[in-house]
Formats: C-alpha cells, structure tokens, sequence
C-alpha cells in the first residue's frame, strides 16, 4: 500500500461516474497529484471543499504507485466561500489553479510553487490582489523555464529607469534603448519598477505575463488554449 498525508491546494475537480470525482491537487511535498474522490457529488460537505483554490488536508491511498489512487480530503481554509461574490477574484484563483492542472508536471515537488500559490490564495480577499496575480504568474513563468527578467537593461546593463521587455528575449529594455521600439516591446507596470500601482497597471501586467504565457509555455506543451478562466480574466481587467 502506498500512502502520503499532505497539505494540498484544490486545482481540479472532474465529475467521474455517478456519485465521485477526479481531482487534482498541489501538495507541499509530493508535487501536483491526481486522485479519486468517492461521494464527491453526492456530499454537499465534499462539493464545497472540492472547490478550486480550497487549501486542504488530504490523505493519498494505492495499492501501487502507478495507480490513480483514492483521496481522503479535510477542508483547512475555504478560500472559494469567502470569494463567492466578487467574479474577478474567482477568475483569478480558477485561472491560476488551470495554469497549474494544465502545464505543472505530476509528482515534481514544487515547495516554492505551493507556499506562492498559498499566499496568492489568502491575499485574494484584499485590494492588492490583482498585482499580487501578475507576480505568481511572473513567477509562475519562471518555474516552467519561461521566466522574464526585468532585473536590467538587455542593451545597456543599467539597472534604473526600465520601461519595456522584449518579446524575443523575454528580459528588459530601459527607457531610452526602447524610444524607437516601443510599438513592438511590451510595457512594464509601474508597480514592478516603483512599487506604485498605476491605474492602467493591471491590464499591462495580465498583457505582459500573457503573451510569454500564450507564445512561450502554450507554444511548448500539447494545448492549443490557455485556460478560458485567463482569458475573461484579462478581458474583465481591460474593461475596467
């Protein structure tokens, strides 16, 4: 019998047969994990605890490790309750718990991934949240070997002053080196270089982390989308 008792995040949750479901978890220490939940639909304790972003206890059993396994699932924090009337808040905990279902290996340990996404999960029910999203999924892009690095200036090497980032090599370009380019770079919020949230900060954000999620990560795995959840997400934040 293989067995592992963890603290997960909820990403997932796919009706299987009558009364259970498949979900997909990302545990502290044994990485994004999939399992099935007897009863999930026929318990209203368990279909709202089975809400993505939900942080939880579970407790992983099978007979093999090339099995599915069956979860055993306590809800810690329900952090889907505490959201359920702000629409843009809930699209950016499914757009984040979908990046991580879609494009996380299984079974990798991803310590740093799962204390981020938990801090993204408990921030959400402040103002600050909308930069706090752009910068999990700037480090989300990191992780998968698509980071984007606005550390100093590609051309010069000064590190003030950086306005853009290319989006051939994904790192930073200062104000004066993007003057005759900046129709073709992407612009960086003023958050991330003063610490001063701007009122058009968001939308460049979601576009700037977008398009290295959409021509980077996308362009390299075997999806033709990103999640629909990132997509309204973006679109509600431009509509503001």
């Amino acid at each position: 019998m293989n067995q592992f008792l963890d603290q997960a995040i909820i990403i997932s949750v796919r009706a299987h047969g009558e009364s259970g479901a498949v979900i997909h978890v990302l545990t502290e220490d044994h990485g994004k994990c999939g399992g099935y939940v007897n009863g999930a639909q026929a318990s209203s304790r368990l279909r709202s605890t089975l809400q993505p972003g939900n942080i939880v206890n579970v407790d992983w059993q099978s007979k093999s490790e090339g099995q599915l396994g069956r979860f055993d699932v306590e809800l810690e924090q329900d952090i889907s309750a505490s959201l359920f009337s702000d629409a843009k808040s809930l699209l950016a905990v499914q757009s984040a718990c979908a990046l991580i279902d879609m494009f996380l290996p299984d079974r990798e340990k991803q310590d740093a991934l799962f204390h981020g996404t938990c801090a993204l999960m408990n921030i959400m029910k402040t103002d600050q949240w909308p930069a706090v999203y752009i910068t999990w999924e700037m480090a989300f892009l990191k992780e998968m070997g698509y980071g984007i690095d606005i550390s100093k200036c590609a051309v010069s090497g000064v590190e003030g002053g950086l306005t853009h980032v290319s989006p051939k090599s994904g790192r930073a370009v200062c104000a004066a080196e993007a003057e005759p380019y900046k129709d073709k770079l992407l612009e960086i919020p003023s958050f991330m270089r003063e610490g001063e949230l701007s009122d058009d900060d968001i939308t460049k954000g979601l576009k700037l982390t977008g398009y290295f999620l959409m021509h980077r990560l996308l362009q390299h795995s075997s999806y033709h989308a990103l999640p629909d959840a990132r997509h309204q997400l973006e679109n509600s934040m431009d509509s503001v």
